[in-house]
């Protein structure tokens, strides 16, 4: 019998949509990655092959993605394709490391019309996988299953850790709000794709989460949720650690900074800085015992208001003065500075959330939580400015 273990695809991350890759006779080709899940992996391969034997029998196939684990997973693997071969394949990585990598690379060497991943640690139930084909099946270029939709949920997660997975959450709103908006669950693992709808497209993943990558560079029109309820583990260890918090957050802004005007950006960033010169000084004038003594609350409230007023008035005339066109009477400023200064309230709440669950939660250093939390807010003020401030404006003058 020969060797169910395939050699790893290597070069560019890009799915084909050529004849070499698809088979028309395989519907769906779903990822399995792995790292140290010896113990799950058999257990999901056996439920999802009895589930989809009756669903799409002889027209599927799964494929394991191992990194090479210490526990010998792919060995474990390569035990279920020898019964199995026509649906079960196994990859073994000695070169690369990284679950979203893993995914793309099974994609490679998938025949598939639709490819899809499912975590292999069974917090994913494997019976979701028929109403995300059901989906499909309906027209969806995209089908997730989702916690946050009716249906979904999650088991008995401490206060810690669904604070963590709603921060992450509202991470991707903020930073990627066009983006994460289209999605319930901008975090989920656990989806189908047509490979019409990436095929060609050049993927740079980074950490855990490739749902937003797909999204962000595919083709797909139609997204489908369905809801699941994330079960816990009760075999092995959690991959989750402060390391993948900050490869999300750079995954998020190396996203947002493709599509971003930088140079506008960085003139919003520039008024940003002036107006922390405007907070102090005013803060000072007034609070300190040597000028005019008042209280501190009463100065900062002041202090900052005026520093909003500034970076108004400064991005108003030079951030975006473009598109302020023939919109230059009192009331048209008035109405801008209002909406300016709604936003940036939002961005102040923001920052204090970000800083808290960074600093209480994830044990970050404060200085450096207050320094993402800052350039965070810097983001969500410019583009929800650059959207409702001044959105209007731009409007008319086109």
């Amino acid at each position: 019998m020969s060797d169910p273990i395939l050699a790893a695809p290597t070069g560019p991350l890009v799915v084909t949509d050529g004849a070499e890759a698809h088979d028309p006779a395989v519907r769906l080709s779903l990822v399995v990655p792995t790292y140290n899940e010896s113990a799950n992996v058999a257990p999901l391969l056996e439920r999802l092959l009895a589930l989809l034997d009756a669903e799409l029998p002889g027209a599927y196939e799964l494929v394991v993605v191992d990194d090479d684990s210490p526990d010998r997973t792919w060995e474990v693997a390569a035990a279920v394709a020898r019964t199995r071969p026509e649906a079960v394949k196994v990859i073994r990585r000695t070169g690369e490391r990284g679950l979203s990598t893993a995914v793309i690379r099974g994609w490679q060497v998938a025949r598939g019309e639709v490819l899809g991943v499912i975590d292999a640690d069974l917090q994913h139930p494997p019976e979701v996988t028929a109403k995300l084909w059901a989906e499909i099946a309906r027209g969806a270029d995209l089908a997730v299953a989702s916690r946050n939709v009716a249906g979904g949920g999650v088991s008995d997660w401490s206060f810690l850790r669904r604070a963590l997975s709603r921060g992450a959450q509202l991470l991707a709103l903020v930073v990627l709000p066009g983006l994460a908006g289209k999605l319930s669950d901008p975090m989920s693992g656990f989806f189908l794709v047509r490979r019409a709808a990436i095929a060609g497209v050049t993927m740079s993943p980074l950490g855990y989460k490739i749902l937003l990558e797909v999204v962000a560079r595919g083709r797909a029109r139609w997204i489908g949720e369905v809801g699941y309820v994330f079960r816990e583990r009760s075999v092995g260890a959690s991959k989750v650690s402060a390391g993948i918090y900050f490869q999300y957050l750079h995954h998020l802004v190396r996203l947002r900074l493709g599509t971003l005007p930088l140079a506008r950006f960085f003139r919003f960033a520039l008024v940003g800085l002036s107006g922390v010169a405007v907070d102090m000084g005013v803060l000072y004038l007034l609070s300190d015992p040597t000028t005019l003594g008042w209280g501190l609350t009463r100065s900062k409230i002041i202090a900052a208001e005026l520093a909003l007023i500034s970076n108004f008035l400064l991005n108003d005339a030079w951030t975006f003065r473009d598109m302020v066109g023939e919109q230059t009477g009192l009331r048209h400023k008035l109405h801008r500075l209002l909406k300016f200064n709604a936003i940036c309230g939002i961005g102040i709440l923001l920052n204090v959330i970000l800083l808290n669950v960074q600093f209480n939660y994830l044990h970050m250093n404060r200085y450096v939580a207050n320094a993402i939390a800052i350039g965070v807010v810097t983001m969500w003020n410019f583009l929800l400015n650059l959207k409702l401030s001044w959105r209007d404006t731009a409007t008319n003058r086109r």
